[in-house]
């Protein structure tokens, strides 16, 4: 079985049928830019610190008389609240009725999602926009890089994990770095831009946020997306959490 694309090399994962123009909740397809403004190098910003402490006050033993409070209270250890995949909604990312994936990628974990070019792509999570490429330079037949993905955005979701989408036709007006989206948002619009050999079809990956620009063989995927999908897809909510992190420690962050 062939591979289609990669935001490294794009082989064909599939026959495909061939799918209609039309208009990622991310105009015409291959059309590069959203904005004149557009800058071919990914903006980029730290994920924001998230981890607020709280204090509790250890509850008094039972039948016992509370002591007189002290002019001196000696402190409590403070503990940070963790986060859990139940406080986060997931959402397929493209919102299609005709759409399909392979299980599988060439070279690295990824997955190459296929629906027609125009349809919306969406927002995981609810979460921060990390990176947003608004301009197609990737030139045929150059080494695998970060222009391989074209027009694209990645996402700091609020479980810590960190959600990419490429090949984009067009991302949409007030997606950029720093700006706040929530699950099934849309932020951009399915495409062929970039190392996409042609075909309309969002490139997906999920990796740990290691917060460095040109990071992008960590960002492209690092960890196999389609049981995830087809949880998003059914309407679940399983989450990617603990395979990233389990990712992130063995790793550190080097692909």
């Amino acid at each position: 079985m062939d591979d289609f694309c990669q935001d490294g090399a794009v082989v064909s994962l599939r026959t495909f049928s061939v799918l209609t123009v039309a208009v990622f909740s991310l105009a015409a397809c291959g059309s590069p830019s959203d904005d004149s403004s557009g800058s071919a190098t990914p903006q980029f910003v730290d994920p924001p610190s998230t981890a607020a402490t709280e204090s509790a006050d250890p509850p008094s033993a039972a039948g016992k008389a509370s002591a007189p409070p002290s002019t001196s209270p000696s402190p409590t250890p403070s503990k940070s609240p963790s986060k859990t995949a139940t406080t986060v909604k997931y959402a397929f990312p493209v919102k299609a009725s005709n759409v399909d994936y392979h299980p599988t990628h060439s070279k690295y974990p990824a997955t190459d999602i296929f629906a027609d070019c125009g349809e919306p792509a969406v927002a995981t999570t609810s979460g921060v926009v990390l990176e947003v490429s608004l301009k197609d330079e990737y030139v045929k037949g150059q080494p695998d890089g970060p222009l391989n993905g074209g027009l694209s955005v990645s996402i700091l979701g609020d479980d810590g994990v960190r959600y990419y989408g490429s090949h984009l036709s067009k991302v949409l007006s007030g997606i950029k770095a720093g700006v706040r989206v929530t699950a099934g948002q849309q932020v951009g619009k399915v495409g062929h831009t970039g190392n996409a050999n042609g075909v309309c079809h969002l490139h997906y990956g999920i990796s740990p946020a290691c917060a460095k620009t040109g990071d992008w063989k960590v960002r492209r995927g690092v960890i196999w997306p389609a049981t995830f999908l087809d949880s998003w897809r059914k309407g679940g909510n399983k989450s990617p959490v603990a395979k990233v992190n389990s990712w992130a420690k063995a790793n550190n962050c080097k692909a």
